[in-house]
């Protein structure tokens, strides 16, 4: 197998213009409200972006009659059910469904209204659990993907496989990111369903706050993950709708990891905690490493610019802002 099918585009190298209608699916979410802030800061006056208290991206007759009546020109597909490896193990159906039905209804209704520039975000989880690193985008479908998250990675290939199609049968200038391991203000602190820092940073807190001598942290905390900030995704998102224009997903993240020891080691530091860290190596590690090659997104002219310990000092400053309000996310 080599992968997917490639057909070369140009690269764009035009500025959107601040008056198009952007629509952000999942604008309340981890990156759906750092791509909003983003383009608010950039000067777009006319940002759109419904909750799901007000569209359901899985019912697709209501897509449609939205995208009908408020005709995004610009979409920045966002939304998706996520979580951490415990919640992805035990419902996939759940990751595997929603997201589907979200993907193919938003994707289905732009093309329908002709939305000229759409940018799908996917995930690094998409690759072969055993892909050579660092990853390079070549790497999709060469391997087996990892199991406790291969129904959300399977749905996140298949939007890319229908942002490719549209390319291929429609021409229009959609494109694919694949995000790496993302934190930051938004991020879910929910016990069970959130990701690595996450709950790291509510573990160690709670242990701080209650004096617990020591923390157990899942796994062995040999794995190696790459980390990175959420707004500095988001700016990555703007740069490449006007620098970008091809078939291949482009990766989006830092080309550093570290192991989750290490980062348990930090958030510990940033927290304040200085009990014992413990590691319940019955649970399990996931893809033993994960790092992106970033190096077609560097040829386009984009850099991280927020450094870990300084993104997770400010993480955990919201975190406990949110608590203070009772209004942190918890799913």
């Amino acid at each position: 197998m080599t992968g997917v099918h490639i057909v070369r585009c140009a690269r764009v190298h035009q500025p959107l213009s601040r008056g198009a209608r952007v629509f952000v699916a999942g604008r309340r979410g981890l990156v759906g409200s750092a791509v909003w802030r983003h383009l608010v800061r950039e000067g777009f006056v006319d940002v759109v972006g419904p909750g799901s208290a007000e569209l359901d991206l899985r019912d697709r007759r209501a897509v449609l009659d939205w995208f009908e009546s408020v005709r995004p020109d610009v979409v920045v597909l966002a939304a998706a059910r996520v979580g951490g490896i415990k919640a992805n193990a035990t419902r996939p159906v759940d990751f595997l469904s929603d997201n589907l039905r979200i993907q193919v209804n938003v994707l289905d209704a732009a093309l329908r209204h002709g939305v000229e520039r759409l940018l799908f975000l996917g995930s690094s989880c998409i690759y072969p659990k055993f892909a050579p690193q660092p990853i390079r985008e070549e790497a999709l479908l060469t391997g087996p993907l990892e199991p406790t998250n291969d129904a959300y990675a399977i749905a996140k290939i298949s939007g890319i496989l229908q942002v490719q199609a549209v390319r291929k049968q429609y021409g229009l200038p959609w494109i694919s990111a694949m995000p790496t391991n993302l934190y930051g203000p938004g991020d879910n602190f929910h016990p069970e369903n959130s990701h690595v820092l996450p709950a790291l940073i509510m573990r160690f807190h709670k242990a701080r706050e209650t004096g617990a001598p020591r923390v157990v942290n899942w796994g062995s905390g040999t794995a190696r993950r790459e980390f990175l900030h959420v707004d500095d995704l988001a700016t990555a998102c703007l740069h490449l709708l006007e620098h970008y224009d091809g078939d291949d997903p482009v990766n989006v993240g830092t080309g550093e990891d570290m192991t989750i020891r290490e980062a348990a080691e930090l958030v510990a530091k940033v927290v304040g905690y200085g009990g014992s860290v413990e590691w319940d190596t019955d649970q399990p590690d996931g893809t033993p490493r994960k790092v992106l090659d970033v190096s077609r997104l560097e040829a386009l002219g984009w850099s991280p610019r927020i450094p870990l310990e300084e993104g997770l000092t400010l993480t955990y400053a919201w975190y406990r802002e949110q608590l203070a309000a009772g209004t942190l996310r918890h799913g």
